[in-house]
């Protein structure tokens, strides 16, 4: 299926590694052209250079408030245009309600919070007619992840912030949409396994009886942002192979 995205051009945020990288490679494999940012200088331009001459690395981090203006500005420098974002602000320090510090959470909410509200506001200025906004959340938007306490306290406001988008910007053409990542295969969801065993575990309560692969995230995330996803707004959609026990 033509997507549609041959030309368009996209900014990603937290893309230089994982699910923000798998969507640069999706939507570069069907000729869009993205700016992608992550917080170290080397590997966004690493990732770049893996993706070739569709692709433009710059060091970026959304706890800063000018960075959504830096790399919109970057978007329309390099390829002339911007139809869309992707915001992935990574996730936080993992712990329990009680055992997170109260500096964790105010960081978290600078960052992960603050960052993508002012890249929504900052990305929406810039689209018109046709633009996408895709906020990558978690399932912890719909139902607690054990040990992600600031993560679990975080998502759902994010989850309604884009629905408010979606109905702001709905009158001007400009789509907003959620997505929520379970168990997919990256360096940060096996970092908080605790081993083999613990996977194994994990993947037992999945009904595909395993975790997603990179890729099949990237694929859902380019179809939002492409013009094939016209009529898609407001949308929280899991990519967790049916492991939310909830419609």
């Amino acid at each position: 299926m033509d997507l549609g995205l041959a030309g368009r051009a996209h900014v990603l945020t937290g893309a230089s590694r994982g699910l923000g990288l798998a969507t640069a490679e999706a939507l570069v494999a069907d000729g869009a052209r993205v700016v992608l940012s992550g917080r170290d200088p080397a590997t966004a331009a690493a990732a770049a250079e893996r993706l070739g001459p569709l692709a433009h690395g710059i060091a970026a981090d959304l706890a800063d408030p000018d960075t959504p203006h830096r790399l919109v500005r970057a978007c329309t420098a390099r390829w002339g245009r911007i139809d869309g974002m992707l915001i992935s602000v990574g996730g936080p320090p993992a712990g329990g309600l009680f055992a997170t510090a109260e500096e964790d959470w105010r960081a978290a909410f600078e960052t992960v919070f603050l960052g993508a509200l002012r890249a929504v506001r900052t990305v929406s200025e810039a689209l018109g007619d046709g633009g996408a906004i895709v906020l990558v959340l978690s399932t912890g938007a719909r139902e607690p992840i054990a040990g992600l306490a600031i993560s679990n306290g975080m998502r759902p406001g994010l989850a309604m912030l884009a629905k408010e988008a979606a109905t702001e910007l709905g009158p001007r053409g400009i789509r907003v949409n959620a997505l929520m990542p379970g168990r997919i295969d990256t360096d940060r969801v096996r970092s908080l396994d605790a081993g083999p065993d613990d996977r194994a575990r994990k993947e037992a309560g999945i009904p595909l009886r395993r975790y997603g692969r990179p890729e099949e995230f990237g694929r859902v995330a380019a179809f939002l942002l492409s013009p094939a996803a016209s009529y898609v707004t407001g949308a929280l959609i899991p990519v967790e192979g049916g492991a939310l026990h909830g419609p």
